[in-house]
């Protein structure tokens, strides 16, 4: 495992904890301190690579010499470096369900260096996963009777980016992807037609079609529009007929120009030549606002490809996630920085029917009865429970989005479910925060 991933103060203050015997267990909770403009929700995401990060967390010998060579790190920190695992304790949202801002997504329980030392890559995870995740949640919500295909690879921020788009895409609803690998990996369809340069490459916008329908005949997509869209769909058709492709098989798609008007003809030329069941696929820059307007339009697409704007989250490609102490040798910590107050202790989230607000409560206090509890055991001495699968987080994707109100799932000016706090909570944050106020305060006078 590559320990390095992560950012120096990490390491450093790792490696002081050691040296003092700060080692007693640590809780950490991370969580959306607030949504993005225009979400209503999140969808937790990236759990799966969590799991697998701090099951094979450690430092290799190159990395030990990199922290003593060049990092500057004496030989005791090094030697004291090298024999952490995690083998600590996660409680976490399973993939798929949807959460608010406040609510922990997971909570990590070990001893405070090997705690602390994992903070980067947790929130480099879930931020990135949680944010494609709730972007291809949207545009479910958009168009929800269509199919919807992951074409993203080719302008995601890096490969492992692509490949995590793919599995997160699939969970939240899309039937394929264009990313072979990521399909491989993930058990997930792939899907493809051509580019342009395939029509280009041909004489005549007939023969590539010909080539492709010869080469391909299962399920022929033509892409027709690299010169005038009408005639390449009356091209289309013509090839269909040429090789006896059968309607259902059959398909075009539309890359650009006007996606209003032209499926419509579309749909209309394909359908008085005979091919009913042929289908229709758009593509080209289309993000949830756009499925949105063509949906409620009654534009005739059967098929949308996303790619650049799902598989960066375009216009919310960053989350305000943080990793915070909440607990550190039995005690409760918060902090209270002006905008960037935390709670202390431990916690659960509780949810009931549509509409009613989650509860917020500490571990310590009975469970709230008739509320499903969010936060699950995924995790325990550093052995993973299992992890998760995307078909399990699929499901739990459709039902949470299924459970949240309209207003929450509006595509603008939403309204997120609420999130309260118990009593014992509050209790407790009230009495943390005195505490800390009143040893501020002794210090000062101290200090005078």
């Amino acid at each position: 495992m590559n320990a390095l991933r992560t950012d120096l103060y990490e390491i450093r203050m790792a490696a002081s904890y050691l040296l003092r015997g700060m080692t007693a267990p640590a809780t950490f909770s991370l969580f959306v301190r607030d949504l993005p403009r225009d979400r209503g929700f999140l969808i937790a995401a990236g759990l799966a690579d969590c799991l697998a990060l701090l099951r094979d967390f450690r430092f290799e010998p190159e990395e030990l010499a990199y922290v003593g060579q060049e990092l500057g790190f004496p030989a005791t920190d090094v030697e004291a470096l090298s024999r952490l695992r995690f083998t600590g304790d996660v409680r976490a949202v399973p993939e798929g369900r949807a959460v608010f801002a406040g609510e922990p997504l997971l909570e990590v329980t070990a001893p405070l260096p090997e705690a602390q030392l994992v903070e980067t890559m947790l929130l480099n995870s879930v931020t990135f996963a949680t944010a494609v995740a709730t972007k291809a949640a949207r545009c479910r919500l958009a168009a929800p009777r269509a199919e919807l295909v992951d074409f993203s690879a080719r302008r995601a921020h890096g490969g492992d980016a692509a490949l995590a788009a793919a599995r997160l895409t699939a969970l939240a609803g899309f039937s394929r992807t264009s990313n072979v690998e990521g399909a491989a990996r993930d058990g997930l369809r792939a899907a493809g037609t051509v580019a342009h340069s395939y029509i280009q490459a041909f004489r005549s916008e007939s023969d590539a079609f010909r080539a492709f329908v010869e080469d391909f005949p299962a399920a022929p997509v033509l892409l027709v529009d690299t010169y005038d869209p009408v005639t390449g769909i009356a091209r289309a058709i013509e090839v269909f007929r040429e090789f006896g492709v059968q309607p259902a098989a059959a398909g075009v798609r539309l890359d650009s120009g006007d996606l209003l008007a032209l499926p419509e003809i579309a749909r209309r030329m394909l359908d008085e030549a005979g091919f009913r069941a042929a289908r229709i696929t758009a593509s080209g820059g289309l993000d949830e606002y756009e499925l949105e307007r063509l949906t409620s339009a009654g534009a005739p697409i059967d098929v949308y490809g996303l790619g650049t704007a799902v598989g960066v989250s375009a216009d919310a490609p960053t989350l305000d996630t943080v990793y915070k102490l909440v607990g550190y040798d039995g005690r409760p910590v918060m902090k209270l920085s002006t905008g960037k107050r935390t709670l202390p202790g431990a916690k659960q989230v509780y949810r009931g029917a549509a509409g009613e607000p989650d509860v917020l409560a500490t571990t310590g206090e009975p469970p709230c009865s008739g509320r499903d509890v969010l936060l699950l055991p995924v995790m325990l001495g550093g052995r993973s429970l299992g992890q998760p699968s995307v078909s399990g987080s699929r499901r739990r994707c459709e039902h949470d989005l299924a459970w949240l109100p309209p207003p929450a799932r509006r595509l603008r000016r939403p309204e997120p479910v609420g999130v309260v706090h118990s009593t014992a909570l509050a209790s407790l944050a009230a009495d943390v925060a005195g505490r800390v106020g009143e040893d501020h305060e002794h210090a000062a006078a101290v200090a005078r």
